[in-house]
């Protein structure tokens, strides 16, 4: 048989099964098998009658599987299947994919259920009069009245001992035996149910599309148009049907108010799948969902490869959102990985949007994929008055305009909230020299470190390395130091001082870093304990505030100005989402948008709200430049330590690939140049950009020029397809 090693070898071995586990070995199982001198873990990928038993002319004996971790296979026909395109696809070993697709937490050795004591009445009804001591009559009344619990809770809530319950087990009159106990990430006994709200006549349509869709639907809504209670009642529909469903959030901190609304619906059939749980969470959630336990998943990139029994919907909510695409081997998209699975599987998938990737809207258009549009605000909500303020004309150029000043104070003086949008965390985003104007830079990084007030020192937002803030300065020895730029940390002090009677909230990577603390925010917020909420783009998009009617959107110019094809697209889409958590609710909504760029295009669009226009427009200039998506575009990385050996070979493969265009149809291999942030954790980094009508050309391409020229072993190699960042 055919093994995949958890080891990124990118390759499969071969195993012989002995008799006493050829009935009960499966494909897709878990297997203990020996690997040079130790023990090594590996999936089942084929089951062969006879195996090759020679090599380049010489006899050798397959070793024996050891045995089996669990026979319950963990990936079925058409999950390896999917599993085997995503490697060749993306040019990642097979083992990577396989690692991917369950939770690290799962396949752990030694993982397994949490077990414990359960305490419970053993008789019918009442305990038989005049048996037992008063004290245990009581305890038996009290277990009957709470229909039993586990034996520390008993022992807690009921001032009693063990010892006690063991007399009353022995005398017959109650069970005490070890079950698993689930690590239950949802206190599902918090959430109140919920029922179906009444459908507009545009949600009403895009349920009934959904209902008969034969290909993946673009639910094209705008911000507050109801797009959620569609997708729970689409889901309902599947689960009377005997079907199961994913659901994939872009962002972690969207997950709790997701889950909330969903387990409001349709109760302990959800069940949750993301980083922040604990791996014994993450194990009992994955567990409940393949034995069918749980039939709706909620999670973000990772939950597309949910084993979910009877799979008849995927819903990508945002599904514009860079996130779902992973930075790191396997570098799969899993919008594009739903849209597949749902084929392989007959499922129908949903694309929701109010800012559709610019992908998805051609091949919308193209009418590979269905629209179900919903133009206008589910419920009394209107679209928000957008404002956009030129911060040039702004005297004192601070952090916040006059308008928005007096806008923030108007929302306290009434009592409503404010979310501020600021895309950059940390207080400052340098620390530069007055004299020579050099920054304080990481020496791990090409990229200037990054002030935290509250931690009293400079990080790196790459490597994640640390310094003191130095005297003078490292360059010329100058004492003039001065801080540049805003972060959220500075912004959050500024409001403090404008406004210090209001409660201040920060949403960031910094402030979110402890378990729950996205939820415990978010929470807050909703409770109204707080008046302004500060964030970056992890408030940007999917949360729901009836009483926000002011959403300021702080330096909208940060995402235009990056050196990316997709910035003007990024940056529509973050100002059009961000403005959207404004008068959701009967409460009118506005948004100010600060910029030093308020003539262009996407801000524009953004502040009118017009997608369609922007996406024209877009699409125009990618199709006259040749930019996805009229093309693929892959990223070749290489990198190394040596910075002489990272450019010499980035330049000898980019030389190759130029002269290897006619042997693999129409590439268009670009010179090799060094990236944008071309030092990374002491890593220098090259890159090439490789364009061509196909995925498999530029995959071909890639292949034969590493096998004619295999890489210095200094070097790491990258392959980024349909490259989501040239940054």
């Amino acid at each position: 048989m055919l093994v995949a090693i958890d080891l990124a070898l990118d390759r499969l071995f071969e195993y012989n099964v002995p008799e006493a586990l050829a009935k009960k070995l499966a494909v897709g199982q878990l297997l203990c098998i020996p690997f040079g001198h130790r023990e090594a873990r590996g999936f089942a990928m084929a089951i062969m009658e006879d195996a090759p038993s020679s090599t380049a002319g010489k006899a050798y004996k397959l070793k024996d599987v050891s045995s089996i971790v669990d026979e319950i296979p963990f990936f079925g026909p058409s999950t390896l299947e999917l599993v085997k395109r995503i490697a060749s696809y993306t040019l990642s070993p097979i083992e990577s994919v396989l690692k991917a697709a369950v939770p690290a937490a799962v396949l752990k050795p030694g993982a397994k259920e949490k077990r414990q004591l359960y305490v419970e009445c053993a008789l019918g009804g009442e305990m038989p009069k005049g048996e037992g001591t008063e004290r245990q009559r009581w305890l038996y009344a009290q277990l009957r009245r709470v229909g039993g619990g586990w034996l520390s809770q008993v022992v807690e809530e009921f001032k009693t001992t063990p010892s006690t319950l063991r007399q009353m087990q022995k005398a017959g009159y109650i069970k005490i035996e070890e079950v698993q106990r689930r690590r239950n990430p949802l206190n599902i006994s918090r959430i109140l149910p919920s029922r179906p709200l009444p459908l507009n006549p545009g949600q009403q349509a895009a349920l009934d599309a959904i209902g008969k869709a034969t290909k993946p639907v673009l639910l094209f809504g705008v911000t507050g148009s109801g797009k959620t209670e569609v997708y729970l009642q689409a889901i309902d529909r599947e689960l009377k049907k005997g079907g199961g469903a994913i659901v994939m959030v872009p962002e972690i901190a969207l997950t709790p108010q997701t889950v909330q609304r969903f387990a409001s619906r349709f109760g302990h059939r959800v069940a949750v799948l993301h980083s922040a749980l604990s791996d014994g969470e993450r194990y009992d959630e994955w567990h409940r969902i393949r034995n069918g336990e749980a039939s709706v998943v909620v999670g973000p990139r990772s939950a597309v490869f949910a084993p979910v029994k009877n799979l008849s919907l995927i819903v990508v909510d945002e599904e514009h959102d860079t996130s779902y695409k992973q930075d790191v081997s396997p570098r799969y998209n899993a919008r594009d990985v739903a849209v597949m699975r749902a084929a392989m599987e007959g499922a129908k998938v949903v694309l929701g949007s109010a800012t559709p990737s610019l992908e998805t809207w051609a091949n919308a258009k193209k009418g590979k994929y269905s629209i179900a549009s919903m133009p206008n605000r589910a419920g009394a909500g209107s679209l928000p008055k957008v404002n956009v303020v030129d911060m040039a004309y702004e005297k004192d150029r601070g952090i916040f305009s006059r308008a928005l000043m007096d806008a923030i104070q108007l929302r306290l003086d009434r009592g409503e909230q404010t979310i501020l949008f600021l895309n950059r965390r940390g207080f400052s985003r340098s620390l530069s020299c007055e004299d020579c104007s050099e920054p304080v830079m990481c020496p791990k990084c090409s990229v200037a470190y990054t002030y935290h007030k509250a931690d009293q020192c400079l990080r790196c937002h790459i490597c994640g390395s640390w310094c003191e803030v130095p005297a003078k300065c490292p360059a010329c020895g100058s004492g003039r130091l001065s801080y540049g730029g805003i972060g959220t940390q500075r912004a959050e002090e500024a409001l403090a001082k404008c406004f210090p009677t209001a409660k201040v909230l920060r949403m960031d990577a910094d402030s979110t870093s402890r378990k729950n603390s996205h939820d415990d925010i978010l929470g807050a917020f909703r409770k109204g304990e707080a008046q302004i909420l500060l964030g970056t783009q992890m408030i940007a998009k999917g949360l729901d505030f009836p009483n926000v009617t002011l959403v300021g959107i702080l330096n909208a110019d940060s995402s235009l100005n990056m050196p990316d094809f997709r910035a003007a697209e990024r940056t529509f889409q973050l100002i059009a989402q961000v403005s959207g958590r404004a008068g959701r609710a009967e409460l009118p909504g506005e948004v100010f948008i600060q910029t030093y760029s308020p003539d262009e295009t996407a801000i524009i669009a953004a502040a009118k709200g017009d997608f369609e226009q922007f996406a024209a427009g877009e699409l125009a200039v990618r199709k006259a430049t040749n930019y996805p998506p009229y093309c693929h575009l892959a990223a070749i990385s290489v990198q190394s330590k040596n910075q002489k050996l990272a450019a010499d070979w980035a330049q000898m493969y980019a030389k190759s690939l130029a002269g290897a265009s006619k042997h693999f149809g129409s590439l268009d291999a670009g010179e090799a140049v060094p990236a944008a942030i071309e030092k990374a954790d002491e890593w220098y980094r090259w890159q090439i950009t490789v364009r061509s009508a196909t995925a498999s050309a530029i995959a071909a391409a890639w292949k034969w020029l590493v096998a004619v020229r295999p890489p210095h072993k200094d070097l790491r190699l990258a392959v980024d397809m349909d490259a989501y960042s040239l940054v």
